[in-house]
């Protein structure tokens, strides 16, 4: 299938927020993110551990992309790399996370740049929330995608005018070629991408992007799309992984994650505008899918 029309219609965004240095043989525990992160490993080795799926390792020009609510950890092994320049991430208006023993030196550690994506499409956002599986790419350090390793190590070592716009655009560049790999690779995690040109679900699924605290039905929805019950909640499912209601769900807990994150609206106000008619009957979904009560994780999130 020709996904370039799909590529020239979409608003990909990578705003970058953080850059993590793990000196020696150590751990960043990272939480579960409101958002999806793309991780760019600019140096060392290790492995990004995941609660419920096995790590996935970790080297220079690694690319991987964490869907929001997803708790991981990055691990340094330690070894002994190339020398370093010093990086100013606080110049940049990025967190630092550091851990490990700094006295070590600069060959020794794991480095991460750290970026909140975004993806678009026709009026649509929150095409990120589909992916619901981490998606990684190595990427070759002959290749033309290796440099910007280097680029955005010479941005962070020598900040000047316009280096923030120029690393974001250059994680926007490895965000675009992360996708593009895994599409040509047949990677699962994007079979949703194939679906987008399919009007009768984009219709449902705008619906269920655009306002996803309505009440819906499988009926509902099937009727939208012009089908019947069956075939659409099959269909549903073939393009995107799971059934409507699931994917509805996830979205719901998504939105509502962001919202405590980043808003100081009330909880039962939230649990109404993701879908629940109550506070406490969110309260239990959101504690199942996030392992945290909607409060605990609103002050988790703001002291990140």
């Amino acid at each position: 299938m020709n996904f370039e029309h799909i590529f020239n219609e979409m608003e990909i965004d990578a705003e970058p927020f953080a850059l993590c240095e793990l000196h020696g043989k150590s751990d960043l525990g990272l939480g579960r993110r409101p958002f999806s992160t793309l991780h760019y490993i600019l140096a060392g080795k290790g492995e990004i551990v995941f609660q419920d799926r096995p790590s996935i390792p970790l080297h220079r020009g690694t690319l991987i992309l964490v869907p929001a609510l997803q708790s991981h950890t990055l691990r340094s092994f330690g070894e002994i790399g190339q020398l370093l320049p010093n990086c100013y991430p606080e110049k940049l208006d990025l967190i630092h996370h550091h851990v490990g023993d700094q006295a070590l030196g600069q060959q020794d550690k794991l480095v991460a740049v750290c970026s909140q994506v975004k993806i678009g499409l026709r009026g649509v956002g929150d095409l990120i929330d589909l992916v619901r599986h981490p998606i990684v790419e190595q990427v070759d350090p002959n290749s033309a995608m290796a440099s910007p390793v280097g680029q955005l190590l010479q941005e962070m070592s020598k900040p000047e005018l316009g280096s923030r716009a120029m690393i974001r655009v250059l994680l926007m560049q490895c965000m675009i070629f992360l996708l593009r790999q895994r599409l040509d690779a047949g990677d699962p995690s994007l079979a949703w991408m194939a679906a987008l040109v399919d009007q009768k679900l984009w219709t449902t699924l705008q619906l269920i992007l655009d306002d996803p605290g309505k009440i819906y039905t499988v009926e509902s929805l099937a009727e939208l799309a012009g089908m019947s019950r069956s075939t659409f909640a099959k269909r549903f499912s073939n393009a995107y992984g799971n059934g409507p209601m699931e994917l509805l769900r996830t979205i719901r807990m998504n939105r509502a994650a962001s919202m405590l994150s980043n808003t100081d609206l009330p909880i039962k106000r939230i649990s109404l505008l993701a879908g629940f008619q109550s506070r406490s009957a969110f309260t239990r979904a959101f504690e199942v899918v996030v392992g945290a009560t909607p409060g605990h994780f609103r002050r988790n999130s703001r002291n990140q």
